[in-house]
C-alpha cells in the first residue's frame, strides 16, 4: 500500500539545485503574460462574456453597470406598518361606562355606580353627532352611560338602541370632540391566516388603548348562546375567530385589518384555563345591518321560525344516514333540535330531526345560509318555502313568518 508521501524524504545522495534561477524564469514568464496574452484575450471578447455569464449568475445585468438584476427584491416593514394603522385607528376606539343608580338605604339617596366598563367603536359622525357601537352586554342596565375618549375626555352618550341577539348596542353623543370615525370594510373577503389587530379596553380604563395582534384563525364560526342558562340554546351567534388577545374590557372594541378597516367587533372569549389564544368577533358585514336599524328603530325586528336549529357538519358523517336518514347526494343543510309549540314552523309541521336544505328554493348548506336568506331576503309576515327530508323522504312546506324581537 502505497501513500502520497511515499518519495519523501528526497533522497539525500542527489545534489540540491538552486532555487533562484527557476524562481527569475517564473516571474518573466507571468510579466510576458499579462503584458501581452491578457490583452489579447480582451482583443477577442473572450474575458468580457466570461465576466458577463459570472454577472448573470449573481442576477447583475451588465447593460445598466451592474445596478439592477432581473428580479426586485421588496422588503416590508410590517411593524411600522401597523403603527401607523395604530396611531390612525386608535382616536376611533373608546371607553363605554355602565353606570347604574343604586339607592343607599341607610340614607335614603340615591348613589351612581360604576357597574361595568368595556370598549366601543367610534363607526360614524353626522351634523355634530358621533354614533359609537358596542356590545349589549355592555350597557345593559346602565342608567347612564358614559364615553372616554382616547385624551380621556368623559362624554355623556345616549342609548339609541340594544340588541341582545346579536349582541349589539348603538350610542350617540355630542361629537364636536370627535375627529373622525373609523374606516369600514368588509369581513366578507376576510381569509384565514391574514394580520388582525384587536384594540379596546382589557380589564377596564386603566389599560385603555391596548393593542394586540394576532391573525384571523377561521371564519363563519357559529357559537350557541344560552341567554336564559336553562342549558339549551337560544341563539347561533355567527363570529370570527381570532387569536388576537381579546380579555374582559375589550368587549365592544375594534377588530381591525392590515390596512386599518373595522373588519368586526369584538364580543366575547371563551375564559378556561386550558383555552388560550380564542377570542370572537361579530363580522362587521353581520353588524352594519343591524347597526343601521338601531339607528333608525330603536330595536331589531326579525323574521321568526321557532325552531332550534344547527348546521349538519355539527352531526358526525356516521349518523346522516344512521339517524337522520339522508340520501347519499345531500351535502350539507340544517337539523331540527328541537320546536316550540304553536310557532310558525310547529304550524307548518317541521318536526325534530328534519333537515332543511333549502329556502325559497336557494340551497341551505348551513346555519350562515339560513340566516342570510332568512334575514336579509324576508320579513315578518312574508312566506317562506322550506324543502327538507324527513327520515330519508323529501318533504316541503310553506311557513308565514312570525315575529322576533
Amino acid at each position: 500500500m502505497g501513500y502520497y508521501d511515499q518519495h519523501y524524504p528526497p533522497n539525500p545522495k542527489k545534489k540540491k539545485r538552486s532555487w533562484l534561477v527557476p524562481l527569475l524564469l517564473g516571474a518573466i514568464l507571468g510579466v510576458l503574460l499579462v503584458t501581452v496574452a491578457l490583452p489579447a484575450l480582451v482583443d477577442t471578447g473572450l474575458l468580457s462574456n466570461s465576466q458577463q455569464q459570472q454577472d448573470n449568475q449573481r442576477g447583475i445585468d451588465s447593460s445598466d453597470g451592474g445596478s439592477r438584476g432581473p428580479t426586485e427584491v421588496v422588503n416590508v416593514d410590517v411593524s411600522t406598518q401597523i403603527t401607523e394603522v395604530i396611531n390612525q385607528v386608535a382616536p376611533a376606539v373608546v371607553g363605554v361606562i355602565n353606570i347604574q343608580n343604586q339607592m343607599d338605604f341607610w340614607q335614603q339617596q340615591e348613589e351612581y355606580n360604576q357597574a361595568g366598563e368595556g370598549s366601543g367603536v367610534i363607526y360614524k359622525k353626522a351634523d355634530g353627532t358621533a354614533f359609537v357601537v358596542t356590545n349589549h352586554h355592555v350597557v345593559e342596565g346602565a342608567d347612564t352611560i358614559e364615553v372616554v375618549l382616547a385624551d380621556d375626555t368623559h362624554v355623556e352618550a345616549e342609548l339609541v338602541g340594544s340588541d341582545l341577539f346579536s349582541d349589539l348596542a348603538v350610542l350617540k353623543m355630542d361629537g364636536s370632540q370627535v375627529d373622525q370615525a373609523i374606516e369600514i370594510g368588509s369581513s366578507a373577503n376576510v381569509k384565514t391566516g391574514e394580520p388582525a389587530i384587536a384594540i379596546g379596553n382589557p380589564l377596564g380604563l386603566m389599560f385603555s388603548g391596548s393593542v394586540t395582534q394576532g391573525v384571523i384563525s377561521g371564519t363563519e364560526r357559529t357559537i350557541p348562546q344560552d341567554f336564559n342558562q336553562d342549558g339549551r340554546a337560544d341563539w347561533q351567534a355567527e363570529v370570527i375567530q381570532t387569536d388576537a388577545a381579546i380579555n374582559p374590557g375589550n368587549s365592544g372594541g375594534a377588530l381591525i385589518n392590515i390596512r386599518g378597516q373595522l373588519i368586526g367587533i369584538n364580543s366575547m372569549k371563551i375564559n378556561q384555563t386550558a383555552v388560550e389564544g380564542l377570542g370572537f368577533a361579530i363580522p362587521i358585514d353581520s353588524a352594519l345591518p343591524i347597526m343601521e336599524e338601531l339607528e333608525t328603530e330603536g330595536k331589531v325586528t326579525r323574521p321568526y321560525l321557532g325552531v332550534e336549529i344547527y348546521s349538519l357538519d355539527e352531526v358526525p358523517q356516521t349518523e346522516w344516514d344512521n339517524t337522520l336518514g339522508l340520501p347519499e347526494n345531500i351535502k350539507g343543510g340544517v337539523y331540527v333540535w328541537s320546536v316550540e309549540p304553536l310557532s310558525p314552523a310547529d304550524q307548518a309541521g317541521l318536526k325534530r330531526l328534519d333537515v332543511i336544505t333549502e329556502l325559497d328554493g336557494k340551497q341551505v348548506m348551513n346555519m350562515i345560509d339560513l340566516r342570510k336568506i332568512l334575514y336579509q331576503e324576508k320579513e315578518v309576515g312574508d312566506d317562506i318555502s322550506v324543502t327538507y327530508y324527513r327520515g330519508g323522504k323529501k318533504q316541503k312546506t310553506t311557513i308565514q313568518l312570525g315575529t322576533q324581537e
